[in-house]
């Protein structure tokens, strides 16, 4: 029988702005990149659910879809595919600070002031040694900026790797692990997938409810709030659009 795993990833409250960006910079620290090579590109997909042909028609010849399959071929090797996601996903959630974006991106910030608040990032953030030094690299290249897109990507490779898809919930309040639990097996009987995992996110708009989006950039949708049904109530009775205080 397919093995389920339901994992919610969205929320990241105790992340803050790293000090860094607040404070005169540490001391440079000599952060070493040997311990960690991006050798190829060439990373085998072995037997997934999704096409070869579909792999290939969203892996363009972009730098953040190299990059994402770089990462992926070393965290791979190393069998730390889940743990260099978590990462990744600390990582996006970070890089939506603006502040922190901002920095990262200012090419008059050298290089090093960079690489200083990496190292503050990655030690706060319990990064595979791996991932830390990617940052790294991305900082030399001057490809920080495609941080964010790289981790679209990466998640795109690591979903066709491990036959896993990728359901964002949205409700109101916090669902219960039982509730999530029954969705993500929901998700798994419509689409097939080996695994299935959760991304929540509060959505106050919903009412009540929720909704599931799944498939290819979350094209398919399940509607299960009470936003639906009023709307629904509205156009039955030809009342226009119902303005519900958001």
């Amino acid at each position: 029988m397919a093995s389920l795993h339901t994992t919610t990833t969205a929320s990241f409250p105790s992340i803050q702005t790293p000090r860094s960006l607040l404070t005169h910079p540490k001391p440079i620290l000599n952060l070493s990149l040997s311990t960690t090579t991006f050798p190829s590109l060439s990373l085998k997909l072995t037997r997934p659910r999704r096409s070869a042909g579909a792999l290939g028609a969203r892996m363009v010849s972009t730098a953040a879809a190299s990059y994402a399959l770089a990462l992926a071929d070393v965290a791979k090797s190393n069998n730390t595919l889940d743990a260099t996601t978590t990462d990744i996903e600390k990582i996006d959630e970070i890089f939506s600070d603006p502040q922190v974006f901002k920095f990262f991106a200012n090419p008059t910030v050298d290089a090093e002031r960079k690489k200083n608040l990496v190292d503050e990032i990655a030690t706060s953030s319990s990064f595979q040694s791996h991932t830390r030094n990617f940052l790294n690299i991305l900082v030399d290249a001057k490809r920080i900026g495609l941080v964010k897109e790289i981790a679209k990507e990466y998640e795109f490779v690591y979903n066709t790797l491990t036959d896993t898809e990728m359901a964002v919930v949205s409700s109101v309040v916090k669902l219960e692990s039982q509730h999530l639990a029954q969705i993500a097996k929901q998700v798994q009987k419509l689409t097939g997938a080996k695994n299935v995992r959760i991304k929540t996110v509060i959505d106050p708009s919903l009412v009540a409810g929720f909704t599931v989006r799944y498939g290819n950039s979350g094209s398919k949708l399940i509607d299960m709030s009470v936003k639906k049904q009023l709307e629904e109530i509205a156009a039955q009775l030809d009342l226009g659009d119902i303005k519900l205080n958001e």
